[in-house]
């Protein structure tokens, strides 16, 4: 094995040793606490030095751990896709567990070293997506994460858990049984090979018709993506304590669905070949999640399912950047990253006010700046990302969309993102300005009670990095060029 071999091995290993690890402690708390704060810097340091590594251009490692059958295998590989995904995950597994352990001691929360478990696990669900190598790997993978998630899902073990346990499996197992795997087998049997490349696999294998079948089953059967209307278990999961929330809206799942809609665009399809098929449906289907979930989070009064529909929404931007092909596609990858800093940030300040005030609703955040003024200082700058104000991370991947689908000709697309943009103004305007808003009797009755530091560091920097993907955005677009 060489150097980038062993870092891939470790990177793609130490999420499922931590989570036995901690299995191994599950009755010594203070080691599971250890374990979890250790393990994920050992997965950032491989992760950002394989980085570093393609980046100075030193040829990306391959690591095929197990054959199958002739042609089918369980492998991996480092390129700058799976590599900025892999990134995103890394970064955000260490801030995610300084805010869990805070969390879990301050809601003095249940089964916690199988909490921590089931969540390494997952990690290393994602990291395994991100690295794949081929459509079996990474739809192994892909159900990795869905079982791994589920206990998270319905962790408090209650009627409302139980029926979100429901529906989060339901659709995602049924999505990906039913329409991503018969897609797997059938491009096997079309092209002989599963295997990724550049330019895609099915140009010159499929026709013109039976590529477009495949783009709406590998699209649908991707339903992670929470495409519409495929979305409800999304809602529906926000049963699940906070740290759970960020960890299917931030840092894994729906980013797992979106990155495998990418992955598969430019490795299965190509994106010269996806132009040339009859995908223009794709751009209708994302346009109208978009603008839909959206309106519906309009209407939310709790603040956990306001940002779940808020995630509907935005991570379709991600499917109509890839929709519309290679003029949009540097706004979408942007996008994915800029959003994953920002919502985390958000369902963690969403945590922190339920977990320190006991308020969920929107309704509820009345003068909540002056009693939590670092947790809603982090939720203000994220919820500004989200709109896409400068100078934060949401503006530059909006500024790239924009000009993408200008560029593409695709005046619905542009409708698409000046509507919702607006909308994004009417969900998220109301929480930030009732908490910035109080009278005489909310100043005499007013408790300053802030968040525990370890929460607020773990929601203070994601905001920060909403903040700096703004001014380096050019280093982040030099590696999504090099995509393909």
């Amino acid at each position: 094995m060489n150097v980038d071999q062993v870092l891939l091995l470790v990177a793609l290993a130490s999420p499922f040793a931590c989570a036995l690890a901690v299995a191994m402690f599950s009755r010594r708390p203070e080691r599971c606490q250890a374990t979890v704060t250790a393990v994920p810097f050992v997965t950032l340091v491989c992760v950002g030095l394989l980085l570093l590594r393609f980046v100075a251009g030193v040829p990306p490692a391959e690591l095929t751990p197990a054959v199958l059958a002739p042609g089918l295998t369980l492998g991996f590989e480092v390129e700058a896709l799976g590599l900025i995904f892999a990134a995103v995950v890394a970064v955000l597994w260490p801030i995610s567990m300084l805010y869990t352990i805070a969390f879990c001691h301050l809601n003095a929360l249940k089964h916690q070293a199988r909490f921590y478990a089931c969540f390494s696990v997952a990690i290393g669900g994602a990291l395994g997506v991100a690295f794949a190598e081929n459509l079996l790997t990474l739809w192994v993978f892909y159900e990795v994460l869905t079982f791994s998630t589920y206990p998270l899902v319905v962790h408090y073990g209650d009627a409302r858990s139980r029926v979100g346990g429901r529906l989060y499996l339901g659709y995602l197992l049924g999505s990906s049984v039913l329409l991503f795997l018969p897609a797997v087998v059938w491009i096997w049997l079309a092209c002989g090979t599963l295997e990724f490349r550049s330019g895609g696999i099915l140009h010159g294998c499929a026709g013109d018709t039976e590529a477009a079948w495949l783009l709406l089953f590998l699209v649908f059967g991707a339903g992670k993506a929470a495409l519409m209307p495929l979305h409800r278990w999304l809602p529906e999961a926000m049963v699940a304590p906070a740290p759970v929330s960020a960890l299917l809206h931030a840092v894994a799942v729906v980013k797992a669905g979106v990155f495998t809609i990418a992955k598969v665009a430019v490795f299965v399809f190509g994106l010269e070949f996806l132009a040339e098929i009859a995908s223009g449906w794709l751009v209708y289907v994302a346009g109208a999640s978009v603008v839909i979930a959206s309106l519906i989070a309009l209407r939310q009064d709790s603040l956990k399912k306001r940002l779940a529909y808020s995630t509907v929404s935005q991570l379709s931007y991600v499917t109509l950047g890839i929709a519309l092909f290679k003029p949009a596609f540097l706004g979408a990858v942007l996008h994915l990253v800029g959003h994953a800093f920002g919502k985390i940030t958000l369902f963690f300040a969403a945590g922190a006010i339920q977990s320190v005030s006991g308020k969920a609703r929107v309704s509820e955040c009345r003068g909540l700046a002056y009693t939590m003024p670092w947790t809603m200082a982090c939720f203000t700058i994220a919820a500004l990302s989200m709109i896409g104000l400068p100078p934060l991370a949401g503006f530059a991947s909006k500024w790239f969309l924009f000009e993408g689908a200008i560029g593409a000709g695709h005046y619905f697309a542009v409708g698409v993102l000046v509507l919702s943009t607006v909308l994004n103004v009417g969900y998220f305007a109301p929480v930030v300005y009732r908490a910035y808003t109080r009278d005489a009797a909310d100043r005499a009755n007013e408790v300053r009670r802030e968040a525990p530091g370890a929460m607020v560091l773990a929601m203070a920097l994601p905001a920060a990095a909403v903040l700096a993907l703004f001014f380096y955005a050019d280093a982040v677009l030099q590696l999504i060029g090099s995509i393909g």
